[in-house]
């Protein structure tokens, strides 16, 4: 898996412990998931595209070939593609005076109401967490962006896996596979498109590994 690592962070430690070495499986996962959090919560640059453009292959098991796939095309389509052309397709499908076309917060698609009880339960798994929304970010912590963001931060932390599994089984695997789909028929998605199917590959992946590792604890106990 690449090495890629690019946040935009919407979460936070209120106190930072020290985190054994990672492995480099989770030090992957944990990039992925902050390119995929960056991707979500603000369109890519030049110097993004052009480092994505110029990324190796992901490498993986027979499992990980949808993976794999979603990646190549990724790095395709930031080869091709010009920076502001990205931005206004970003700003025409998550930006808009009115409702934009897609609302990527997991309040809306597990209750269909923004800031609603999904989001609250979420603030108070992240403060048990020592997490907390950075100052001045203006997505909500519900957003899927910053929920990848979050991922990203249990990894680094050193959070146990049971933790991690606990915290995407709660508030990502319920909702994600809907809003991905969404992103990837919106209106006028072109680079977005394939940012979702990425995403969704990756999220899939964790899933399915999450559900092996509950499985074996089931086994153990």
């Amino acid at each position: 898996m690449p090495g890629q690592s690019a946040c935009c962070s919407a979460s936070q430690p209120n106190s930072a412990p020290v985190a054994p070495p990672l492995g480099a499986e989770d030090q992957a996962r944990a990039d992925l998931y902050a390119l995929a959090a960056r991707l979500l919560l603000a369109p890519p640059d030049a110097a993004l595209l052009a480092g994505l453009a110029a990324a190796d292959p992901i490498l993986g098991s027979h499992d990980e070939r949808p993976l794999e796939d979603a990646w190549e095309r990724l790095v395709l389509a930031a080869a091709v593609v010009d920076a502001a052309a990205v931005a206004e397709e970003f700003d025409g499908l998550f930006i808009s005076l009115g409702t934009p076309p897609v609302n990527p917060y997991g309040s809306l698609y597990l209750s269909g109401f923004l800031n609603d009880t999904p989001l609250a339960r979420l603030r108070a798994d992240l403060a048990v967490l020592g997490l907390a929304r950075v100052a001045g970010v203006a997505e909500f912590e519900d957003h899927l962006g910053a929920l990848c963001e979050t991922m990203r931060v249990l990894i680094l932390s050193g959070r146990p896996l049971a933790r991690q599994r606990q915290f995407f089984d709660a508030h990502i695997a319920p909702w994600c596979e809907r809003a991905l789909a969404d992103i990837e028929r919106g209106p006028g998605a072109n680079f977005y498109r394939v940012v979702a199917g990425f995403v969704a590959a990756f999220l899939t992946i964790e899933a399915q590994a999450f559900a092996v590792d509950g499985t074996a604890d089931l086994a153990l106990a």
